[in-house]
Order: structure tokens, then sequence, then C-alpha cells
């Protein structure tokens, strides 16, 4: 009985470290797998951040600056508008006479070098005129037309003498007014303007550049914020009205000033 108890005992025993062993041997597996797991990630987080560092992240250093440039411009064009109002008894016969002075003033034009292309209608208008007594209805008494044309003078010293001539012309019909003086190629000027503001703003982020030891590098961007549009700066007259007679008139006086065009331009640089 005693020996059976004794090698109870020791299979216990032997059973107990064997399943110890196993154990042992399922807890470093079960180590050795989580280990692994976790492992992987942290290589793959390495591996983007070193593929980050190699593209780079930081965005290049720039330097901005404003340029403004000016150019002065002489009109050398100006305009003007014509206005003939005729009243008769018909329509037709308003009509007629109406287009016959504006033709005899096209006709004198012509003789100043001023096409007819250089003349634009600009307006019709016919109008029943009535008498009127209180008390009684209207009674229809004519016709009004008034037809308006607008005149370019490509030679502005001829401005005078084309105004003076249309109302020679078209006699007290004729009404001129809206007078403007005209570059005839304003872009000419602008771009000496253009080409100034560069100038300025490329010279003052040269001396920044060096001031700050930096190398200006190519324009990352260049944009143009100027300037007002040109036509807010055409000289315009305060309007005539001629209906003097003809052989009062010499020459109407016209003179242009010089206008200052300005042009502001932002320019991006890279600093090497």
């Amino acid at each position: 009985m005693e020996q059976q108890v004794t090698v109870s005992v020791k299979g216990i025993l032997v059973a107990g470290v064997v399943l110890l062993a196993l154990a042992a041997a399922f807890l470093v597996g079960r180590d050795g797998t989580t280990a692994s797991a976790q492992a992987a990630p942290g290589d793959t987080v390495a591996a983007a951040d070193d593929t980050t560092d190699d593209t780079g992240t930081d965005e290049p250093r720039t330097l901005t600056m404003r340029g403004e440039g000016e150019a002065s411009v002489v009109p050398d064009q100006a305009s003007f508008d014509v206005s003939v109002k005729v009243e008769r008894d018909d329509l037709q016969t308003a009509l007629d006479d109406s287009s016959a002075v504006l033709d005899r003033i096209f006709e004198r034009l012509e003789g100043l070098d001023i096409a007819r292309s250089d003349v634009e209608t600009t307006g019709l208008q016919m109008t029943p005129v009535y008498d009127r007594v209180k008390g009684q209805p209207p009674v229809l008494r004519g016709y009004r037309v008034d037809q308006s044309v607008a005149v370019l003078v490509k030679r502005l010293g001829r401005t005078g003498q084309a105004i003076t001539t249309t109302v020679a012309a078209g006699g007290n019909a004729v009404r001129v007014g809206d007078i403007q003086l005209r570059v005839g190629d304003p872009e000419a000027a602008m771009a000496k303007a253009r080409a100034k503001a560069v100038e300025v703003a490329t010279a003052k982020a040269r001396q920044y550049a060096e001031a700050t030891g930096q190398e200006l590098g190519d324009v990352e961007t260049l944009v143009e914020v100027g300037p007002e549009a040109y036509e807010s700066q055409v000289q315009r007259s305060s309007g005539y009205r001629l209906t003097y007679a003809a052989d009062a008139l010499s020459s109407v006086p016209i003179r242009a000033g010089r206008s200052d065009l300005s042009v502001t331009v932002k320019v991006v640089w890279r600093l090497g």
C-alpha cells in the first residue's frame, strides 16, 4: 500500500512538471507572437516617416514685393457729339431735312480727313408736336426729328476746326457737346507703366534678399493689382452748346493736358 501511494505521488509530481513546462512554452510562444504583431505597425510608421522626410513637408521660402510704375500720356484724339433737331409739318419731310443736314456735315468733315467710318449714329427720335390751348383738345402741329451722332477726330489739332465746321454746316439746327479728349493707343503707355512696376518690385526684392543673406530665385507668381480703369482718367470738357452764327465762329480752342497712368504689381519670388 505504501509503495502504491509513493508511486502515485511521484506520478503527480511528474505530471505537474510536464504541465508547467507546457504552460511556460505556451506563454513564451504567446509573448513572441504579440511582440511580432506590435513591431510590424511600428516598422510601417517609421518607413512612412522616412518617406515624408525624403519628399519634404516644409513650404519653400518666398519673398513678396509690390511695385508701382507710372507713365505720362498726352491725349492725341478727341470726340464730340452732334445733335440735329428739325421740326416740319409732316414726318417724312422732317426726316429728309434732318438727314440732309447730317449729310452736309459729313461732307464738310471729310474735307478735314474725318472719314464717315469715324462718325457713329447714337440716336434717332421722332416726336409729334401739338399746340395745346386750355379747355380745347390738342391740335397736331407737326413732327420733330432728333438725330445724333458721335464724331471721332483722330488728329487732336483739328478738333476745334471740326466743331466750327459742323456748326457752320448745320446752322441753328445743330448742337455740339460732350467733347472728350482721348488717347489713341493707351496700351502703349500702359506697357511702359507695367515694365516700370516690375522693375521697381525687383529692385526692392533684391535689396531685401541681399540684406538678409538670401538669393533671389525664380518668380513664383506675378499679379497686376492696378490701375483704375483708364476711362476714369479721360479728360472731359463741361460740354459746349454752339448756336452762334457760323461767321461769328473762328475756332474753338482745344488744349490737351498731360495724364499720368499708374500700374501696381505684386510679385512673389522663391528664395534660394
